[in-house]
């Protein structure tokens, strides 16, 4: 029997300090209790359950066996089988029954269980009181120990990871712990997550013990505890970045419609308002610039071009070649545009290496052709850009006049 006040004292101080629940622990100790009974009392293949009456501190203590029919029992001849080296598992079947090999202590037929109790039926289980112990041997109260301690490790990593599993999709500020090759390993307090290479900014530079902000990109349970996959590349990275420092986005009155970026070099955003009294565009900029320049300053510099997104193909592709002016546009099928620009405007809406065609076509989803206004059957060198090329990151969020176009240098 346990000295119950102390005991529910060290549950609760154990789950405050793993922040794990008071359920989990107890949990913990009535698998530890039934493994150092199977032990010291039991033998090898039995199941034993065990319970731990908070009211009283004393422990119940039932052997559990699975209800099974003859067509779960695999034969002498399939057990030979299997033990056979040249022998390859298989995947069951939809319909397919899993056979088991029989096991007194473990398994029970449904005829024999039927005995005692006529409506139970095939994968039921059947238990059987078992004798009070509360002395343990040596051997046992270590097994104990290390299933509590297993079992306590294994709440730990299902609360973390249930926790970063809800925060998918948000920003989390972290240290750099260590750096491995192009690998960064973030102390995000109660885990670590990790930014593969190709998830930072191009040039950006990381240093331990740095703080950082950081996009978690996914969250998967791996052996060794929740695996937070970080991004700094990422277009949504940049958008989180809006919603914190622009409340209109905060509180849906402006909203983030489209984005497409090339990580550490430029950024294109498409906004919109959902009141009429609010510039969308003027809202992201801030006073003087501040909004734009504080989410400019975190990407290291990163420029972003913001426009207003429109339901119409020819305007919003218009706003999208910003800084360039757009003359003329032909909207054809298939997601196809043919842009008119004069001839002096052609180096600016294709941009340096075609990037600003590029993100335009990325950020309107059309396939966008540059001409020159005075040579329009000529196509421009660099002036055409896909809907999506292969190897660079591209999203629509779910968010145009041509006069509130800004470039944010």
């Amino acid at each position: 029997m346990f000295d119950l006040k102390n005991f529910s004292s060290a549950i609760e101080q154990i789950a405050e300090e793993r922040n794990i629940t008071k359920e989990s622990i107890v949990e913990a100790i009535e698998a530890a209790v039934a493994t150092a009974y199977r032990k010291e009392y039991g033998s090898k293949g039995e199941h034993i359950r065990a319970k731990l009456d908070l009211e009283t501190g004393t422990f119940q203590f039932w052997q559990v066996k699975t209800v099974l029919d003859e067509s779960m029992v695999k034969t002498e001849e399939e057990i030979a089988q299997e033990a056979a080296e040249d022998y390859i598992p298989h995947e069951l079947q939809e319909g397919e029954v899993k056979k088991y090999v029989f096991n007194p202590e473990h398994h029970i037929m449904l005829d024999e269980a039927q005995i005692d109790d006529p409506k139970i039926q095939v994968g039921d289980e059947v238990t059987y009181p078992l004798e009070p112990h509360a002395d343990f041997g040596r051997i046992a109260a270590q097994a104990a120990k290390q299933v509590v301690l297993q079992k306590i490790r294994e709440a730990e990593k299902t609360t973390v990871y249930q926790e970063y599993k809800q925060k998918e999709g948000t920003l989390v500020s972290g240290l750099i712990q260590r750096i491995e090759g192009r690998n960064v390993y973030v102390d995000l307090g109660k885990t670590v997550g990790i930014m593969y290479a190709n998830e930072g900014i191009y040039d950006e530079r990381y240093r331990i013990g740095e703080r950082r902000r950081f996009y978690i990109l996914a969250v998967q349970e791996d052996m060794k505890g929740p695996a937070v996959i970080l991004s700094r590349a990422h277009p949504q990275f940049v958008a989180k970045l809006f919603e914190i420092e622009v409340p209109e986005i905060n509180d849906n009155i402006v909203e983030i419609k489209a984005i497409a970026r090339e990580p550490g070099s430029r950024t294109k955003i498409a906004v919109v308002t959902h009141v009429e009294a609010i510039d969308p565009i003027g809202s992201c900029v801030g006073q003087k610039g501040t909004r734009v320049m504080a989410v400019m300053n975190e990407l290291g510099g990163e420029k972003i071009d913001i426009i207003a997104w429109s339901e119409d193909p020819a305007t919003f592709i218009t706003n999208a070649l910003s800084p360039a002016k757009v003359q003329d546009i032909e909207i054809h099928p298939y997601r196809e545009a043919l842009v008119y620009v004069a001839p002096e405007q052609i180096s600016l809406a294709i941009g340096r290496s075609g990037q600003n065609v590029r993100l335009a076509a990325r950020l309107t989803n059309w396939k966008i052709d540059v001409r020159s206004s005075e040579k329009p059957e000529e196509s421009v060198e660099g002036g055409v850009a896909a809907i999506s090329e292969e190897g660079e990151q591209e999203t629509v969020v779910t968010s145009g006049d041509s006069e509130h176009k800004n470039e944010i240098e």
